[in-house]
């Protein structure tokens, strides 16, 4: 009876034979079991194993005893019960499963996609069909090889007509043959815009890409110091070999056919320094740098450093790169009336002399006129600066143009000046300070630096900060020989002078000049630069100051800008102990 049991549990019917819940009514998934009762459709071979099973549990406890025969009721029971379970989990499993398929239908489109491949199998044979029509009537008009009787003649224009066809369809296939690839080149595509993947910050790569940048601008560089060296005479005979060369070739209108043939020079060479020849064809001689080979594993402080360096040099390039840019849009947007007034001269000179002037004479002139400017003009220029500064238009033009940021510190400057003119006027009975400057074409007093500067170190009129630090250099200083806090580090600027070094503290400004150190040029026995902590990375941001008055060298840190502070004493300090031995001896 048990095998019996197993047999109806495992065997089961198809799942095609129950009822699909698609037309069972409205329900929940969780009100399926409960409510709504699901009866699968039994066949009759399973209705008959049924009755057998049922015959049998009414035979076998007549035969056995009575308890027994109820243990064999109760086993029948449960497994009806998990025959019922598992109809139900395996209906609920057909409703997911039809769910899931229609959904993946409704994404797939596999509907339309069969009626577009359905479209494609009908054009194919159509083709197919047009195609055996074209082979059928081509071989209707060719000749055949068994004798025939002679058709009766066709009327002569159907016959025209066939081989016009014949010809035009010839044509056509000969023409997409020969130029169908080229037409295809032209077929308009939409352009596929690909995102280029930034890399990560790496020490490594950082270096390797700017000795990449060094080596690229190289040729540029050596290019424009060949041009300086010919133009300022640096080799006597390659300069003036390369005048008479140009100047003949500019006289005759050959200038175009000379620059075309010096380059067709130089590509040759190149090619004959790539095949392995060595030719070093340069005015000035190249100066080999010690390439220093790319460490492998770099230190933190080391990598610091690195950063550091490499963000100095980009900070200095984009700022000369912003200067020429902001000169050229300066110089067009009339900032400078005066400037760009000569600029506007001469277009006008060039255009009118362009429209009356034949081609041939105006380029003879721009030749001559270039020669003579590069080799001679710009020579006598150069060596002479004051008649640069005094004749040399674009040079004037040049470097009398401001940026912007020139622009914004002179909008600035002419505020203060301003407030301060405003101050002076409150108070028209008192007298002009010292150290204040009378204005001589609008009569009004306003402070000046020189005065001001003057007033705080206590130096006399011809000493005055140099051009290189106008601002100063805000640091602080460390004098190790003083104990308490207060005198051992000061905040404040350092300024250079011609004979002397000065430092004006911050807690100064209101009035007291006690704690202000001014320093003669003469006395310092040695400027060094100067690491103040060495658990920092990098080479330090300080400047050491050793002078017979101190024990301990004094120590200006924190310096933003200490390369440029340190070659400005440095070359400062240098120049006074020139002077004093050159006035010594004659003393």
């Amino acid at each position: 009876m048990l095998k019996r049991l197993d047999k109806i549990r495992f065997r089961g019917q198809r799942r095609d034979d129950f009822l699909d819940l698609a037309d069972s009514p409205n329900t929940s998934d969780t009100e399926c079991t409960e409510e709504v009762m699901m009866k699968p459709r039994l066949s009759s071979r399973d209705s008959e194993e049924l009755r057998e099973v049922e015959g049998e549990q009414q035979s076998d406890p007549q035969a056995g005893p009575g308890s027994f025969s109820a243990a064999l009721q109760d086993d029948s029971r449960t497994d009806l019960n998990e025959v019922k379970g598992h109809l139900e989990i395996a209906l609920l499993e057909k409703h997911f499963l039809h769910e899931e398929l229609r959904k993946f239908k409704e994404e797939s489109n596999v509907d339309s996609l069969r009626q577009e491949l359905e479209k494609e199998r009908c054009r194919r044979i159509e083709l197919e069909q047009k195609i055996n029509d074209v082979l059928k009537s081509s071989l209707d008009d060719s000749p055949c090889l068994t004798p025939k009787a002679p058709p009766p003649p066709p009327p002569s224009g159907s016959g025209t007509d066939k081989q016009k066809d014949t010809l035009s369809n010839s044509f056509l296939k000969w023409l997409q043959d020969r130029f169908g690839v080229y037409v295809e080149d032209f077929r308009f595509q939409p352009e596929e815009t690909t995102v280029e993947t930034e890399e990560p910050l790496s020490a490594k790569r950082l270096t390797e890409n700017m000795r990449r940048l060094k080596r690229g601008f190289k040729p540029v560089t050596n290019f424009k110091r060949n041009l300086t060296a010919l133009s300022s005479w640096y080799s006597i005979y390659t300069s003036a070999i390369a005048f008479i060369v140009y100047m003949y070739a500019a006289w005759h209108g050959w200038a175009i056919p000379m620059f075309l043939f010096l380059a067709i020079l130089r590509l040759s060479l190149n090619y004959l320094i790539a095949r392995g020849w060595r030719i070093q064809w340069s005015i000035v001689p190249e100066v080999s740098e010690q390439v220093e080979p790319p460490k492998e594993d770099l230190t933190v402080s080391e990598k610091f450093q690195l950063v550091l360096d490499v963000a100095q040099k980009a900070q200095n390039l984009f700022g000369r790169m912003a200067n020429i840019l902001e000169k050229i849009k300066n110089l067009f947007m009339w900032v400078q009336p005066e400037l760009t007034q000569k600029l506007y001269v001469g277009l006008w000179v060039a255009f009118v002399s362009s429209c009356l002037l034949p081609y041939k004479l105006v380029g003879f002139i721009i030749a001559v006129y270039a020669g003579i400017k590069f080799f001679i003009i710009d020579f006598i220029l150069k060596s002479c600066p004051k008649l640069r500064q005094r004749f040399d238009t674009p040079y004037i033009i040049w470097t009398n143009l401001p940026t912007d940021l020139q622009l914004k510190e002179r909008s600035s400057t002419t505020l203060n000046r301003r407030v301060t003119a405003a101050g002076g006027r409150g108070s028209l009975s008192a007298a002009a300070p010292t150290g204040v400057s009378r204005d001589e074409d609008g009569g009004r007093y306003y402070s000046t630096k020189r005065g001001a500067f003057h007033e705080v170190f206590n130096l006399p009129e011809s000493e005055r900060p140099l051009t290189t630090c106008e601002n100063g250099w805000r640091c602080c200083l460390i004098n190790r020989d003083k104990k308490t806090p207060t005198d051992y580090i000061r905040n404040g600027v350092l300024y250079v002078t011609e004979n002397h070094l000065c430092f004006e503290s911050s807690s100064s400004r209101s009035g007291s000049t006690k704690r202000n150190k001014v320093i003669k040029l003469l006395d310092i026995k040695e400027v060094q630069k100067y690491k103040v902590l060495s658990v920092l990375p990098g080479s330090g941001m300080g400047i050491s100051i050793a002078t017979p008055s101190t024990q301990k060298p004094m120590v200006f840190g924190a310096m933003m800008h200490r390369d440029e502070a340190f070659d400005a004493i440095s070359t400062q300090h240098l120049k006074i102990l020139s002077v004093s031995t050159a006035t010594s001896p004659e003393t």
